[in-house]
Parts: structure tokens; C-alpha cells; sequence
């Protein structure tokens, strides 16, 4: 499993990947954030899939921007193209893949900002090559193993939240997941976008860099639980029988 979040802000865009493969039994590391970056175009892109589809689809991916590139002016139609090379892999791989007994299956987000965007941009791509984009009012997306990260994001992000704060609570959301999944893990890694500067900064975190905040966050838990007001369980406790 993967856990890959984008998060859409006033003042920019971050984004989060794990980097953890599990192929039975074996676990290796794997990137699952690719960044291309030059004058005037920024883009960064997050897979959750099969490996062999992410491979190929973004080697293919990365044909077409090497070519044409400088013709995608507008964020959407670097997505459109990376749709395209999808939907290329599913033509020659689904039937053999099925065959096999697995799903062909690619999740992909993507964010950037191209030379005629008017601000950054981030999309949710399908495995069929359909996209939708991440709005204000929703500002976040998590592919892969969402289910232990999200209740944090819920409560404590807006499109008006500081890139700290986001990033902040989007690696609380990592360590959640961490946590309870055993298929997600350390090395991450991190990418910072604000607002027109065309400048795509990347970071890896070991586990280690971030080893004493997550046990800050434990203990914190921990503290917060025992603060919640009990009289309220007082009712039930009431009714057992002594």
C-alpha cells in the first residue's frame, strides 16, 4: 500500500509520500514522487498502484515532456497528457495483468503550476485517465491507505492554513498511518510549492530526523485523553453492578 497526500493552500501547495514496497514478502524502498522542473514549469506528480503500471506509465510520461514539454502551457493538459500514456499502458498490459489475477490500478496526483496558470493547480487521476481537481473548499487527497490519516486533516485543515501548519499536520496524518498500517513507512518524501515561484523545493525525512515528533505526538495524545472531562461515562459506570 502507499500513502501519498497533496494538500492545496492559499499560499501554495505541499505534498507527502511514503516510500515503502511490499512484494510479499519482501520490503524494499521505492520513490513514489517524481518532480520535473525548469523555467516556467513546475510539476510534481504521486502514483498509488501497481509498480510495474507507475513505472512504465511515468517512464513513458516523462518521454512526452522531454518532447513537448514547452507545449503544455496549462497545468490540465500536462494531466490530460499523463491520462493518455495511462490509458496507453491499459491497452497493452490490463488483459495480461488480469490474466494474472491482478487489477489494473494507478491513483496519481498531480500539482504544479505551468507559465500560464494563473495560480498552482492539483488534480486526482483515476486508472481510466480521468481527472477531477482539488477544490478550495476541500483542500486535500490522500491516495492509497487513507482511512488513519484523514480524521486529523478534517479537523485541523482550511485552505487559509499556513504551509507550516500543513505540512505539520500532514505528517501527523503520515504517522497515524504509520502507526496502524504495516505497508507505510519512513523514508518520506516532502515538496513545497508557493505561488508563482515556479520553484519546486524537495526533501527525504528518515526516520530518525522525525523519530522525537512522533513521540512528542504520542505522549500529547496520551495527555489530551487523559484531559477529556469523564463525568459523562459516570452514567454508565453507574449502571454496572457492584
Amino acid at each position: 500500500m502507499t500513502y501519498c497526500l497533496g494538500i492545496k493552500l492559499k499560499s501554495g501547495l505541499v505534498a507527502i509520500a511514503d516510500t515503502r514496497i511490499t512484494t510479499g514478502s519482501e520490503t524494499t524502498t521505492a520513490k513514489k514522487l517524481f518532480v520535473h522542473q525548469r523555467d516556467h514549469h513546475s510539476i510534481f506528480l504521486m502514483t498509488s498502484g501497481l509498480r510495474s503500471v507507475r513505472d512504465k506509465a511515468v517512464t513513458y510520461f516523462n518521454e512526452i515532456m522531454d518532447e513537448k514539454g514547452n507545449e503544455l502551457n496549462k497545468l490540465y493538459k500536462a494531466v490530460n497528457a499523463f491520462g493518455e500514456q495511462l490509458r496507453r499502458v491499459a491497452d497493452e498490459d490490463r488483459t495480461a495483468l488480469e490474466r494474472s489475477g491482478l487489477r489494473f490500478n494507478l491513483h496519481t496526483i498531480v500539482g504544479g503550476q505551468l507559465k500560464d496558470d494563473e495560480e498552482p493547480k492539483m488534480f486526482l487521476l483515476y486508472p481510466e485517465g480521468n481527472w477531477v481537481e482539488i477544490a478550495d473548499t476541500y483542500p486535500f487527497v490522500i491516495i492509497g491507505n487513507s482511512g488513519y490519516g484523514k480524521p486529523i486533516l478534517n479537523r485541523t485543515l482550511n485552505y487559509e492554513t499556513s504551509m507550516k501548519a500543513a505540512l505539520k499536520a500532514g505528517f501527523l496524518s503520515f504517522d497515524s498511518t504509520r502507526v496502524s498500517a504495516n505497508d507505510v513507512d519512513f523514508p518520506i518524501d516532502v515538496v513545497l510549492y508557493e505561488n508563482n515561484s515556479f520553484n519546486i523545493t524537495e526533501h527525504r525525512f528518515e526516520k530518525n530526523d522525525l523519530q522525537q515528533i512522533s513521540e512528542q505526538w504520542e505522549k500529547e495524545l496520551k495527555e489530551a485523553l487523559h484531559n477529556i472531562p469523564d463525568n459523562w461515562i459516570d452514567v454508565v459506570l453507574n449502571k454496572l453492578p457492584h
